[in-house]
């Protein structure tokens, strides 16, 4: 079987497979994003910014394909594919319309006669290595900037992501990115290490694992390149009191199901006050009860798509069985479909030992574990009982006890009422074991562009 492919998680068939890139192909590949950077990067930034809102434009247009795409590649429904799709696009259009003046120069104070200015200058060609599981919204984040500062991109997908990494390409040159500005790889780990190295190519940002980031940041270290590690998260939910406990315990619940539970910041961790726990629960329970498999493509109420693939839903039912074995249970779900099919069904767990493996572990699949607090000081003290630090929330009808609570998180991204803010405009990305720099928003322009000092003398 080809490495890259188009495997419709639902039924395990192979639709489509794209032959891995020869190492002749990887070099022409740097050698035109270096070539089309030196003619980019000297265009006026107003007009690559008009190049990166059509961009946006296309997305738009092409949104049934590209949502239909993504949902065979990894299990995605059509609907949220097609959420995806525009949430991409605002990303795209965000930079477009706002990051000529996000990239502007400033002058800072001198004590030096003379002017004292800051200018934010592009720095090249740049690697990414993105993940499956938000194959569009994961490239729009990084790639949307850059193209704006005049840097250019080289995109190793994931391997299931084959068809919809050709789509962006080509979406890119529709839109009049330079041919070689933008470029899908079907690289290989060697070819990816090469890459790092390569003189030409100036930083690397991955969203993946922790093991991948470790590899690839361990990579970029040794070529003293610049890197954007986003790695994964056991976010905590705090819900310290509700008003509706029923309302709060289906916000969590549909979060926590969203792409499959495939989500960097889900909620993976929903801790709750003893008081309103077992009603919380009970809640989440009934939610998960009598769901059923569904087809991704025309998916009905009451039913659950597939993980992105076998492997990824037998991991997850590995996981949920080493938590009972440990001393969890499952209260409802916890059901791996048989055959090649990828459903895993939606699952609560409960009584994970704090002292066990399973309560360190990210499980990457639609799995709410939930656990029980007699106190704000112990849900914070579990909340931040964690290698990871992506993000997190606390709930309670009081908003200054729930801030006093949040602003103590060793996160990245701390919320109060909300499990995740997500816009173009809000910042993304942790700290801890979950990675570091950031993207999105203001300051995802700052991270692979040279903050030049000019100074001119009086």
């Amino acid at each position: 079987m080809s490495k890259y492919r188009v495997q419709n998680p639902a039924t395990g068939e192979v639709v489509e497979t794209f032959p891995e890139a020869t190492d002749a192909q990887i070099e022409d590949a740097l050698a035109a994003a270096h070539s089309v950077y030196v003619e980019w990067k000297d265009r006026d930034i107003q007009e690559r910014a008009a190049v990166v809102r059509r961009v946006a434009e296309i997305f738009v247009e092409r949104a049934d394909e590209l949502a239909r795409t993504i949902a065979t590649e990894m299990g995605k429904s059509v609907q949220e594919s097609l959420e995806e799709v525009q949430f991409a696009a605002d990303i795209i259009d965000y930079y477009g319309v706002h990051g000529p003046s996000l990239a502007g120069d400033y002058q800072i104070p001198s004590t030096i006669p003379g002017v004292a200015r800051i200018e934010a200058l592009p720095i090249g060609a740049l690697l990414g290595v993105m993940p499956w599981n938000f194959p569009y919204y994961q490239v729009a984040r990084f790639a949307a900037p850059n193209l704006v500062l005049g840097n250019t991109i080289l995109l190793k997908h994931a391997d299931v992501c084959g068809r919809s990494a050709q789509l962006i390409e080509d979406i890119m040159v529709q839109a009049g990115v330079p041919v070689g500005g933008y470029q899908a790889l079907y690289a290989n780990h060697d070819q990816i290490a090469t890459i790092v190295a390569d003189p030409r190519v100036q930083g690397v940002s991955l969203t993946g694992s922790e093991r991948a980031g470790a590899i690839i940041g361990a990579q970029a270290g040794a070529n003293l390149k610049k890197a954007v590690l986003e790695l994964g998260g056991i976010d905590p939910m705090v819900v310290l009191d509700a008003d509706d406990v029923a309302a709060v315990a289906k916000d969590a619940w549909d979060f926590r199901v969203y792409n499959a539970g495939q989500v960097c910041n889900s909620n993976k961790r929903l801790i709750v006050m003893d008081d309103i726990y077992d009603e919380f629960v009970e809640e989440l329970v009934k939610l998960g009860t009598g769901l059923t498999p569904g087809d991704q493509l025309d998916l009905q109420d009451g039913q659950y798509v597939p993980l992105s693939s076998r492997a990824a839903a037998e991991t997850v039912d590995a996981q949920v069985k080493k938590a009972v074995e440990e001393g969890g249970r499952v209260l409802v779900g916890g059901e791996l479909s048989e055959g090649p099919a990828a459903y895993y069904a939606p699952t609560v767990l409960v009584d994970v030992p704090r002292d066990s493996e399973s309560y360190r572990q990210e499980i990457f699949g639609p799995v709410a574990t939930v656990y029980k607090v007699a106190s704000d000081a112990e849900a914070l003290e579990l909340a931040n009982d964690c290698d990871l630090g992506l993000g997190g929330s606390v709930f309670s009808t009081d908003t200054a006890r729930a801030e006093a609570v949040a602003s103590k998180l060793e996160v990245g991204m701390t919320h109060v009422n909300i499990i995740a803010a997500e816009a173009a405009e809000i910042p993304f990305g942790g700290v801890k074991r979950s990675g570091f720099g950031r993207e999105m928003g203001p300051i995802g322009m700052g991270e692979f562009v040279n903050k030049r000092l000019h100074f001119v003398s009086k």
